[in-house]
Order: C-alpha cells, then structure tokens, then sequence
C-alpha cells in the first residue's frame, strides 16, 4: 500500500514533537524541517519516466528539465529518461508504482486526473506524491499544409455538417487531455462532442508525423510541439486554445477570435511514487524551484512556448484534487466518463 499525499499531510505533529530530543529527529518518519531535508540526497542515478514515447510534451520536458538540472550541477546524481508508452500514461504510472523508490519520478500534466475518470487506469492521481507544478501551455489545432480547411471556420463547418466526417489525431488516450482539448471546443461550438472520430496515438509527436502523412485529418496537441512543424510548413496552425495569442504561434488565432468560446491550458509537472517522505520531497522541490531560476531554463522554456507556473508539493497537491473534480464534471458533460455511452 503506498503513502499517498494525503496520508502524508496527517502524520501526526504530536509524536514528532515528543521525539524532537532524540538525533534522528523526525526525518526518516516523514516529518518536515530543514534538517530532515538536509538528510536525504539520492545514492544512485535518477530515473526520470516519460509516460509516453519520445517526440511528444512528456518526453520534451523530462529531457529539457534533466538536460538543465545536470548541465547546472542541481542534482547529486545523473539523470536517466525512460520511455514508458501506452494508456495514456498509464503503463508509465504503472511501471513507477510497481518498484516504488524515491529516485524514480516521472513528468505529468492533465492526464493524471482524466485517464482514471475515463478507463481501468489501475492508478490515479491519489497512488502518487505530488513533488513540483513548473510551467503550462495551450493546445494548438492543426491540420497538414495541403487540407482544404483553410481555418477554424472551415474545420467546424465541415464537423456541424457530419461530426464523424473527420479524424482527429491526439497524443493521449480517449477522454485525456488531447481528446479533451477537442471535444470541449466542439462542444462550445455547438458540436455533439459523442459523435467526433477522434484518433488516439502514444504522444504528440506520433500524433503530429500522421497529420503529416495525411492519415489523419487534423490533430491537437500542445502549442509547443506542434510549433517548430507549423514554422517550417509542414502542418498549417488553424486556432490556439489559449486566452490570447501566444509568443509561441503569434500569427494563430484563438479560438475565441474564431468564434468559439473555450480555452484550454497544459500544466506540467513531476510527481514520484506514493511513499515518498517529506525530506525526500523537499530535497526534489529545491531541486525544481532552483532550475526554474537557471537563465538556461528560461532560454528553453521560451523557446518551447513554456509559462512558469511553480507549485510546491501541498499546493500541487490541492490543485490535483481540484482538477480531478472539475475533470469530472467536465467529462460527464461531453459524455466521455467512464461508465458513459
């Protein structure tokens, strides 16, 4: 049974506080404090899981953030990437809470709290240690640079016509956030969201290359993937799901600008397994805050179209308990729940 977050949160201050004499202190038990943190550092090299292949926004962060904590000497150890595809995340999920160790975290963002709402997961949220929230994107919908779909205007005709008459590529499972992203814009636009053929594929890069090749007829991903095809005319940008226009693809419009109320915006960040301790959380959130302040981040993460949004450990912990109820509420409304048809 692993420590989830909250069972972290309710060890009790009393028996810390009776022991505070003794010189192991609290540290091992899971207590809070400078010391403790000052007491754990990794013994071996880290491994960092993308729950997805290699090219899509999982992959890109574990890389970027391993690259920038090595090259800045933040970690006491190396850093190794490990590709984990399928589910949605889940094999990923799965395969870091099967040998629960403090040195194996892995990447995340909004299908931590859909693909459980969605599918037999087999883990949620709830099974991890939140350890860091970094930055967010928006979503971005392409489509390749010889469609007919010339705009967003055209895309929705063709869907409010026929929903069915087009395929939709994403990088994540049905009911996760690529799916997501698309059904609710539909949705506000007016579009039975049940009726859409949406394709999924193991992350964004896949996604992309079969846009590409025409075997799909659009697809959603993050802003950040999908840029460096949309610059060099590969795939043309038709909308961005963000509020305003993004110094990733300033020449996209927004959704809203075409006519459809709806935004939609990518955190992204690092959980571990679910026993994890507070010194050993406090070590990686020092970690995390510190290369968020490096110049060679910032260079990356504007380059990747990348908003700093810095959690800690109990406030990201909150934010996913929240996000999974209003992933809930949002799914049942597009009727992509589990248990929906």
């Amino acid at each position: 049974m692993f420590r989830t977050f909250a069972a972290r949160l309710s060890a009790p201050v009393s028996v810390c506080a009776s022991l505070v004499l003794l010189a192991t202190g609290c540290g091992s038990g899971g207590g809070s404090g400078d010391s403790g943190a000052d007491a754990w550092a990794p013994e071996k090299p880290i491994e960092m899981v993308a729950p997805a292949a290699t090219g899509g926004g999982w992959d890109t962060l574990a890389r970027t953030s391993s690259r920038v904590l090595e090259q800045n000497n933040l970690v006491d150890q190396s850093i190794q990437v490990v590709n984990k595809p399928g589910g949605g995340g889940a094999v990923g999920w799965a395969y870091v809470a099967a040998a629960p160790e403090p040195t194996r975290l892995f990447v995340t963002s909004p299908p931590i709290t859909l693909v459980p709402l969605t599918s037999e997961s087999g883990h949620s949220h709830e099974d991890f240690t939140p350890i860091s929230r970094l930055m967010t994107e928006y979503m971005v919908y392409v489509v390749p640079a010889d469609s007919p779909l010339k705009s967003m205007g055209d895309l929705l005709d063709e869907l409010k016509e026929n929903p069915s008459s087009l395929s939709v590529a994403g990088g994540s499972a049905p009911g996760s956030m690529d799916h997501v992203a698309f059904a609710g814009a539909m949705n506000a636009a007016g579009i039975d969201p049940k009726g859409l053929k949406y394709v999924p594929y193991d992350g964004g890069g896949e996604a992309l290359t079969q846009t590409i090749g025409g075997h799909v007829d659009a697809a959603v991903t993050g802003a950040s993937e999908a840029a460096g095809l949309v610059e060099s005319g590969d795939l043309r940008a038709l909308a961005v799901s963000a509020p305003e226009r993004t110094d990733t693809l300033p020449e996209v419009p927004t959704l809203r600008g075409e006519g459809v109320d709806y935004t939609y915006d990518v955190w992204r960040g690092v959980m571990g397994p679910g026993d994890m301790t507070d010194a050993q959380v406090a070590y990686y959130e020092k970690v995390y805050k510190r290369m968020l302040e490096q110049k060679q981040w910032k260079s990356e993460a504007k380059k990747l179209g990348w908003e700093t949004s810095y959690m800690g450990s109990d406030e990201f912990g909150s934010f996913l308990d929240k996000s999974s109820e209003d992933a809930e509420k949002l799914l049942g409304e597009i009727g992509l729940q589990k248990g929906q048809g």
